[in-house]
């Protein structure tokens, strides 16, 4: 694995807007269900890898001795163990993607013609 830098984690988050982007084109349902797929595995998703790694944060902030302690220090530290419970509770969305893909999968176009030109 490369090191971590600040640049790599940059380059996720700009292939991360690549795809927002991308969905807002209207691609294929099929195709736009399969690349977010991925963000929202139920246990390598992005709520649980966030979740986890502001956890992680948290807890290095609280552990390295060079942190201040200070009533304003927990108070931010425990603002991130919040965001990570809030984050944690959206790892549910990957059975929304599959009830999605499921029904896109059954449904049958009404009229002829792509989903487009309907």
């Amino acid at each position: 694995m490369p090191p971590l830098s600040p640049d790599a984690i940059r380059t996720l988050t700009e292939t991360l807007s690549d795809l927002t982007v991308y969905l807002r084109e209207n691609p294929e349902p099929e195709e736009a269900l399969a690349l977010v797929e991925p963000l929202l595995d139920e246990y390598t998703g992005l709520p649980v890898q966030l979740a986890d790694t502001l956890r992680a944060l948290a807890r290095t902030l609280e552990k390295h001795l060079a942190t201040p302690h200070s009533a304003h220090v927990d108070f931010l530290i425990t603002e991130l163990r919040a965001a990570a419970w809030e984050q944690s509770d959206q790892h549910a969305l990957h059975y929304v993607l599959d009830d999605l893909s499921d029904l896109h999968a059954n449904a049958a176009p009404s009229r002829p013609g792509c989903g487009r030109c309907q």
